[in-house]
């Protein structure tokens, strides 16, 4: 087998498994908006929405439920920088992140009642927050995992290209976290029909098994899926 061979057999098994993960965690993220959404009302991780919400909320005099939106808009991107962080302080990045995703789901479960309903539904916006960091990018490519606006219209502008005779299809792996997250937002909903609140709990479940089947990633991998950060090394050689 030549070098050119090998190489190009390494960057599929690389591309594959990125996207593997990226279909798993929309699936997650599907699921937990459609949840969220039934249960409080309003978008745990379409912020868009809520800031089209808090202007409306705000315009009509409303502005106890436009304040709820701009916090939750804010509990996001906490929850987007605590995800970051908790990245490049482990080891295992992505199991580390999918797993304080899970216990915060898990906690979310549990708060029941209207006293605890907006809790709850801040708990599981810094959730969705979170999860942004376990994957940012796969071969260079930019990947939403939450929010699926960005990855359409990458991969709307890929198809004009594609017309105007740029034959580069790599913009096709953008559809990749819109299905997950239709499909996990129709079992979401589904689920939520069914049994109400306890769907949060099998969403943890779903989380925390994805969590422990990415210890099967090697490392050096499961590093390429982030945004290049200073090494360990040379952040305490810049301390010093």
């Amino acid at each position: 087998m030549t070098r050119q061979r090998r190489r190009r057999i390494i960057k599929t098994r690389r591309k594959v498994t990125g996207l593997a993960l990226v279909a798993a965690i929309s699936f997650i993220a599907g699921m937990t908006d459609a949840v969220g959404l039934m249960l409080a009302g309003d978008f745990v991780s379409f912020m868009t929405g809520n800031t089209t919400r808090a202007a409306l909320a705000f315009g009509s005099g409303d502005y106890r439920h436009g304040i709820v939106l701009l916090c939750a808009i804010a509990t996001f991107i906490g929850g987007n920088a605590l995800g970051i962080v908790l990245a490049h302080v482990s080891r295992r990045r992505i199991f580390v992140v999918l797993g304080c995703v899970s216990l915060l789901l898990f906690v979310a479960s549990m708060l029941h009642g209207p006293a605890l309903l907006l809790p709850q539904f801040y708990m599981i916006v810094l959730a969705m927050g979170m999860v942004n960091a376990a994957v940012e990018h796969i071969e260079g490519l930019p990947i939403g995992l939450t929010y699926v606006t960005g990855a359409l219209s990458r991969f709307g502008r890929g198809i004009g290209r594609w017309i105007i005779g740029d034959r580069r299809v790599d913009w096709a792996i953008q559809i990749v976290p819109w299905t997950g997250m239709l499909t996990g937002a129709i079992i979401g909903a589904i689920l939520t029909h069914l049994v109400g609140a306890l769907a949060l709990w099998v969403v943890a479940l779903v989380t925390l098994g994805v969590a422990a089947a990415t210890i099967l990633i090697p490392r050096p991998l499961e590093r390429r899926f982030a945004h290049g950060a200073p090494p360990r090394k040379v952040v305490l050689q810049q301390a010093k």
